[in-house]
């Protein structure tokens, strides 16, 4: 989503409020963090379900689509209750949204230094290989930060003294959480740009002023979460064969 200057004391102050109500529900945790991480995912249905509603092609199984909005912002909710709930508490669900930032972050600065080819421009031109590679960057960097120059003892974490990159094998595996968190992030953002696209829209609301809709903001928190889940699950039933 492109910004224009006008919009920025707007969407920086949305922004302060976005922050501060989401810092303090994942503090307090509990039931507080779980109405939350609900309410956004109630939120974030509707808009999707509204999206599919405004596809523009005959023949769009539009229900189809509404049910797997519901199975798919449902499975990223239940894994950040799950992750807020977990022995790192605070510290698992930072480790996540720090990926993605770290992602957002380290796409729009490297696309925007080094351009280049892009990755799917009828969907999102914006965005390119060397974003991407940013992306990877940013999310690894992160990673890093949070679990050696920070660490788990210092966010609450149950059990932390074990916890730092060399605990999750030192810094390929950092870096290869960090390219898969970027990949899966992008992912989130190409496939609602899709959405968008196909429905005719820009933003997916209007909820946030000077960022469009929540699913806007979450795309790739999201995505990002459901790949998260999915990976627990297959570590489970393999460990259990």
């Amino acid at each position: 989503m492109s910004v224009r200057t006008a919009d920025l004391p707007k969407r920086a102050a949305s922004a302060v409020v976005m922050l501060a109500i989401s810092g303090a529900a994942l503090w307090f945790g509990g039931i507080v963090w779980t109405l939350f991480v609900a309410a956004v995912a109630i939120g974030v249905y509707f808009e999707w379900s509204v999206l599919a509603l405004l596809f523009r092609e005959p023949g769009t199984h539009r229900n189809l689509w509404r049910l797997a909005g519901a199975v798919y912002c449902a499975a990223g909710a239940t894994v950040l209750i799950a992750l807020r709930d977990s022995a790192l508490g605070i510290f698992a669900v930072l480790v996540l949204l720090g990926a993605v930032i770290g992602t957002d972050v380290g796409a729009y600065f490297s696309g925007r230094t080094f351009g280049g080819p892009k990755i799917a421009p009828r969907i999102s031109p914006s965005k390119t290989w060397a974003g991407l590679a940013g992306g990877a960057l940013g999310a690894s960097l992160v990673i890093w930060l949070l679990f050696d120059a920070v660490g788990a003892s210092r966010l609450g974490a149950d059990g932390a003294a074990s916890v730092s990159s060399a605990a999750i094998g030192g810094l390929p595996s950092v870096v290869l959480a960090g390219i898969v968190a970027a990949v899966v992030a992008q992912a989130g953002d190409f496939f609602e740009s899709w959405m968008k696209r196909r429905a005719g829209v820009k933003d997916s609301g209007k909820l946030l002023p000077g960022h469009g809709g929540l699913f806007d903001r979450v795309d790739g928190l999201l995505s990002v979460s459901v790949a998260v889940g999915a990976i627990f699950m297959v570590a489970r039933v393999a460990g259990a064969l």
